[in-house]
């Protein structure tokens, strides 16, 4: 991890001898995507604001949409400079205008992987332990835009034999608008199943060590004891951090490498801004999101 730190920190060494950098803009502004309330988003990542701030020295905000379409079209539409997306919500961003965003950053598990997984649950007194027990049932998926709450499973639970075509062998397909609807709508019984994220790694009764089944239980949503995972998706790549790509360069390297030193400068920052625990944070690329792209493009259209 140091390794690609240190190429980060090169690359930020040759950037930085433009002069007055913060000049060159008048203020910076951060997307959040949805998944838990606005409230609980905007509070988790208050300290990447006043970080991004103090580094830029320009007024910077926060903003979480209701939905991930706010976020990303806020991106593609110059509204927003900085954003962490899932890896689909990454993919119509490029697919809609590839000089968009920029994805610079990628985070690293526990474990040193780089991937997560789309899983579905259900209450455990629902007597659903798979989805064989979910023929005319309401499966929640969270957000059209979510890589794991409907790109993923949209293609990889037909493959398996069930239509996710509304009454052909689910009741219903319902969107609960984010993670945290669908894992509260599931836990109060408001939909038989869903699928949420997470790293698939720790115990299942915390929720995982990073992901929305985490955040639910640091947050006193839910007790994951009541629950059971009923399908899990083959791994998923981490999610980007992206930038705006017309930012100016040494604007993108100042903000990249605070992002990068997070999980070592600010441990609970990081925690909080990245749903759990993390190793760390290092460079990444387009090209380790083209799968997701194709993916993406073969199934919406983009």
């Amino acid at each position: 991890m140091k390794v690609l730190h240190t190429i980060a920190a090169a690359a930020l060494a040759a950037s930085v001898a433009t002069p007055a950098f913060a000049q060159e803009i008048t203020e910076f502004r951060i997307g959040i995507l949805g998944g838990e309330n606005q409230n609980d988003r905007l509070r988790s990542n208050e300290c990447l604001r006043v970080a991004v701030e103090e580094e830029l020295g320009v007024p910077t905000e926060l903003f979480a949409p209701a939905d991930y379409d706010g976020v990303i079209e806020g991106l593609i539409g110059g509204n927003l400079d900085l954003a962490w997306l899932g890896a689909s919500g990454y993919a119509k961003a490029y697919l809609e205008d590839p000089e968009s965003v920029t994805p610079v950053l990628v985070p690293v598990n526990p474990d040193g992987t780089t991937g997560y997984y789309s899983i579905g649950f259900a209450r455990i007194d629902s007597g659903i332990e798979s989805l064989e027990e979910m023929e005319g049932k309401v499966f929640a998926f969270g957000d059209p835009n979510s890589t794991s709450g409907y790109l993923i499973p949209s293609i990889e639970i037909p493959q398996s034999g069930y239509s996710m075509e509304d009454g052909e062998y689910f009741e219903q397909i319902a969107f609960s608008g984010g993670h945290e609807q669908t894992i509260i709508g599931v836990y109060n019984g408001d939909y038989d199943a869903g699928v949420s994220w997470a790293d698939g790694q720790g115990d299942w009764e915390n929720g995982f060590n990073n992901g929305a089944f985490r955040k639910a239980v640091d947050s006193g949503l839910v007790d994951m004891t009541e629950m059971t995972e009923i399908w899990r998706s083959k791994e998923i790549p981490n999610g980007p951090v992206v930038v705006r790509k017309e930012l100016p360069q040494d604007i993108k390297d100042k903000v990249t490498m605070l992002m990068a030193d997070l999980p070592e400068n600010d441990p609970e920052c990081a925690y909080g801004v990245m749903g759990g625990e993390i190793q760390d944070i290092i460079p990444t690329d387009h090209s380790f999101y083209e799968s997701i792209v194709a993916a993406r493009e073969k199934k919406i259209g983009g």
